[in-house]
């Protein structure tokens, strides 16, 4: 520990430490050359440190706290000057130094400083034991901080165990609840298929009635008019009589007029009898009605058939997002790409993650964009707008294979539309009960917008 010069091992000045000097002991030793450092004239000083003589004390220790260190560990008359302004500050304890009995009650890293510049026998053990003792203080201290971190650490570990249990509580009441849901629809499609049945079987049978019913009319047209043609074949002798009836009647009344009148009044009879025995309607349509054309305001099949919706109408996503609970997916590269290619692909992300949020809460359905992550050198730092989750898919999984798992993730019956142009993804996600829609109709909507 003490090697000795000289003089012999209570010579203070010959004795030396073989270790560097504890950081501690150090700070405090350059403090008090800073501060004896201004009652010294320039000559006093040594070369390398005259440049420091007009700096108040903080700024000596802090620019020349290297060179004054050096300076008293070298120049011996220095150190000396410096203990005699120590001297005359702190003379109780520089008296108790140099009696060998330092004051129990004094820092430890003050008494090894003091004793370094004063150099009294002993001082080496001193400064050796400042820096023991300095040590043994950072690991208490150390060995408090650790022990107050684990306690920190094990009460967050035990709120985040409780932010867990009641998330997953939540979850799990969210999923029954969803469940209950999913079967209470399925009730009412399958309500809704038998409803569909009986109404197309109700058709059926009506169609048949109907084509009875106009078989009877036309067997019932043709037997009236039949009978129309009898009619008129007798209502011809009729007048034929009539008018030989009135050639007599002008030649003379006898008896054949009576004959003719009651033959007239039986034939009008049977014609009256034979209308209430077929009971005809009474004719409502007229010839005209029958002739195939469009009337003014009436729309034509050809403007019927205009109003489906076909696959590429934007207005085919607004009903699919207006179902309950709809999920919408995004291949978001895809659409990207068909969309904006020649932007950088941060500048396309952007872009469709800002329309994505405006689609979101204008709908109000879940929205869900897909990025491939094979493409990124590094992590993403991005911040999903409100309404729209971001994934990206781990390495080794391309983001088609990502789609299909969020979409086998799903509750069966739930509404969940996937756009992509990808025929692959399409038929994939179509097998396991999505609706595909193409990228172009998703970018149309967003242009419409």
């Amino acid at each position: 520990m003490v090697e000795t010069t000289g003089g012999g091992p209570q010579d203070g000045a010959a004795e030396v430490l073989d270790r560097p000097l504890p950081d501690g002991v150090r700070r405090r030793v350059v403090q008090i050359a800073a501060d004896g450092f201004g009652g010294l004239t320039v000559t006093e000083l040594p070369a390398q440190l005259r440049q420091y003589a007009r700096f108040t004390p903080s700024r000596r220790a802090k620019f020349a706290g290297n060179a004054m260190a050096s300076a008293l560990e070298s120049d011996p008359l220095f150190r000396q000057r410096i203990g005699e302004r120590l001297r005359e500050v702190q003379p109780e304890l520089a008296g108790a130094l140099d009696s060998g009995s330092p004051p129990p009650a004094a820092d430890p890293l003050d008494v090894a400083a003091a004793a370094y510049v004063l150099r009294p026998p002993g001082w080496v053990k001193l400064v050796a034991a400042a820096g023991e003792e300095a040590q043994r203080a950072d690991a208490e201290r150390a060995d408090e901080e650790s022990r107050a971190e684990l306690e920190r650490l094990r009460a967050e570990l035990a709120r985040a165990r409780e932010r867990t249990r009641s998330e997953t509580e939540r979850l799990r009441t969210e999923l029954e609840a969803a469940r209950k849901e999913s079967e209470a629809l399925h009730r009412r499609l399958r309500s809704a298929l038998s409803d569909v049945k009986r109404g197309e079987a109700a058709l059926r049978k009506l169609r048949g009635e109907m084509e009875a019913v106009r078989a009877e009319g036309s067997a019932q047209v043709s037997a009236a008019e039949s009978e129309s043609r009898r009619l008129r074949a007798r209502l011809g002798e009729t007048e034929a009589a009539l008018e030989a009836a009135r050639r007599a009647a002008r030649e003379g009344r006898s008896v054949e007029d009576m004959r003719v009148r009651l033959l007239l009044d039986t034939v009008l009879d049977a014609a009256q009898g034979l209308r209430r025995e077929l009971a005809l309607p009474p004719v409502s349509v007229r010839p005209a009605e029958t002739v195939d054309a469009v009337e003014p305001g009436r729309m034509t099949p050809k403007d019927i058939a205009a109003r489906a919706l076909s696959e590429d109408d934007p207005a085919v996503l607004d009903q699919l997002l207006a179902l309950p609970q709809a999920h919408l997916v995004v291949d978001g590269y895809n659409v990207t790409k068909t969309g904006y290619p020649q932007m950088p692909l941060e500048k396309q992300r952007l872009r469709l993650l800002g329309q994505l949020a405006q689609l979101a809460a204008q709908s109000g359905a879940e929205v869900t964009c897909v990025f491939d992550g094979a493409e990124l050198a590094a992590p993403v730092l991005l911040a999903p707008p409100r309404g729209v989750r971001v994934l990206f898919s781990k390495p080794g999984v391309t983001a088609d294979e990502l789609i299909r798992q969020l979409v086998r993730a799903e509750p069966p019956g739930r509404p969940v539309i996937v756009v992509s142009t990808d025929r692959e993804v399409a038929d994939g996600v179509a097998r396991a009960g999505a609706r595909p829609v193409a990228s172009a109709v998703l970018l149309k909507r967003f242009s419409r917008a």
